[in-house]
């Protein structure tokens, strides 16, 4: 029950960084400057990308309950209030503002962030820890992703 509460708060506060987002993206990836761009040979299909985040959302509220109950502390708040920033910030400067090569310094820092928090608190959470990689394996991918179209458009 310890967990549950702390869980459902992540949970909620991280499906709703994906709503703001999505809401931040203009047309997205449907919209017709996107659609031209000239896209990395391993993009996946759009299909992958809501799964992917459905899945990395959970994850992470779950890896972010743990950590929570191990440590409440102030900087665990601030580096994830500062992934919640640069998550939803990237929707806007990628899609949105057509900004790839500050999308790209976003994705970068972003993924800095997550991959701190895995080498930061791995000795808290230990094998708990497997929790925060899909987010980090796929913030890696997506990095490759943004960086391919900064480069070749």
């Amino acid at each position: 029950m310890k967990f549950l509460k702390p869980f459902l708060i992540f949970l909620i506060i991280n499906f709703g960084a994906l709503g703001i987002g999505s809401l931040l993206m203009a047309d997205g990836p449907q919209g017709n400057w996107y659609q031209g761009l000239e896209k990395a040979p391993w993009t996946p299909d759009g299909w992958v990308f809501g799964a992917a985040w459905t899945t990395i959302m959970i994850c992470f509220s779950a890896y972010m309950a743990f950590l929570y109950i191990k440590r409440p502390t102030k900087k665990v708040l601030q580096l994830f209030v500062v992934q919640f920033v640069l998550n939803i910030n990237w929707n806007l400067m990628f899609f949105n503002q057509k900004l790839v090569v500050i999308a790209l310094i976003n994705i970068v820092l972003l993924t800095l962030i997550v991959a701190a928090f895995l080498f930061t608190y791995y000795k808290d959470l230990k094998g708990k820890s497997v929790l925060i990689l899909p987010y980090l394996i796929w913030l890696c991918i997506a990095t490759s992703l943004n960086l391919y179209i900064a480069v070749y458009n």
